[in-house]
């Protein structure tokens, strides 16, 4: 597939407001950490005509771009395809745009007070201005794509879609403490493994792939972001806050069926999964312990992180479809760090 280069040009750094320097990222990314500068400085410039308006709010984005998994997904698809494009530039920071977009709207959501060990925009800024200010990332997401072409404007717009389909559609679950397994990975095969999904598929794409190798590169992503949602699960139930840098306890709390529960659910005999469900109902200090109790007991929380494994094993038998290299291997590492990782 031929693709025509864009030129890109960012605005200098040096003409950007000074915001907080933030550290080489701790995933094995040193291959592509200049490429992943280059993603940073097209999501700076994309956002420098709000300068003046939010810049406050702006400046905070740095607290949320933490591990930037996605856009290093994409980057190392297109690289373990062929080679990194300027258009992947725009894409990747396309993408991370969307990504801090749903954290910034699901912490409104959950009413979370920290996301990696400092406080969250609704924290300091409230409801309104955080939910507008997303919904300001989505929409400069799009205009960014549209610097592309057409087709990767129908993917990301398609990927965005599925992740607000998912997260809507848990929230009208939230509460339904009859929900299905069937249920729980549709929401979120949408409103996680959907934007995974996309960006390696984009990064393949660009890279002159195939269709067959990008649809197998989609089919990493998405299984990779499943079961990154499934740990992310357990973390939420098992983490401490302190390693997690984040407010944790939010899915109990809220009443939302996670898969060590749902696990757990099917273990228990009728009368005793009625009881269980009396605690989820009323998820204080003392039915938490009971819930964890009983995940523990009933093999809830090891059958769930064995499901995670086993995506993590699909994710990486996805990418037989390539050729022996450092990117490759740097995926396979990656569907490891996905299940075995505390924040």
């Amino acid at each position: 597939m031929k693709v025509i280069a864009m030129l890109v040009t960012f605005t200098p750094i040096t003409e950007l407001p000074q915001l907080a320097v933030k550290p080489r990222p701790k995933l094995p990314f040193a291959s592509i950490a200049d490429d992943l500068d280059s993603v940073d400085a097209a999501f700076d410039d994309a956002l420098a005509q709000h300068r003046s308006t939010v810049l406050p709010l702006i400046q905070h984005l740095r607290n949320y771009r933490g591990k930037r998994l996605r856009p290093a997904l994409l980057l190392l698809a297109a690289k373990a395809c062929g080679k990194i494009e300027s258009n992947h530039y725009i894409l990747a920071a396309a993408v991370e745009m969307i990504h801090t977009a749903t954290l910034i709207h699901d912490d409104v959501l959950d009413d979370a007070e920290a996301r990696r060990h400092l406080p969250t925009f609704n924290a300091n800024w409230g409801n309104k201005k955080s939910i507008l200010f997303g919904d300001m990332l989505f929409t400069q997401a799009f205009h960014l794509t549209s610097r592309v072409d057409r087709r990767a404007c129908e993917l990301i717009g398609a990927a965005t879609n599925t992740v607000c389909a998912g997260e809507l559609r848990q929230v009208c679950e939230t509460g339904n403490l009859h929900l299905t397994e069937e249920a729980y990975f549709h929401m979120i095969d949408g409103k996680t493994a959907a934007l995974t999904e996309v960006s390696t598929r984009l990064g393949a794409i660009y890279a002159g792939a195939t269709e067959d190798v990008a649809d197998r590169l989609a089919e990493y992503g998405r299984c990779i972001g499943i079961a990154f949602q499934i740990s992310d699960d357990l973390l939420d139930l098992t983490g401490e806050e302190t390693k997690a840098g984040k407010t944790l306890g939010t899915d109990l709390n809220q009443g939302k069926l996670t898969l060590p529960l749902l696990r757990t659910l099917a273990k228990l005999p009728p009368a005793d999964a009625e009881e269980f469900r009396s605690w989820l109902a009323a998820p204080g200090e003392a039915n938490r312990k009971r819930i964890l109790d009983a995940i523990h007991r009933t093999g809830g929380l090891a059958s769930a992180k064995r499901t995670a494994e086993d995506f993590a094993r699909r994710a990486k038998e996805a990418l037989d479809c390539l050729p022996r290299s450092e990117c490759r291997a740097i995926l396979e590492q990656l569907t490891e760090w996905s299940i075995r990782r505390e924040k």
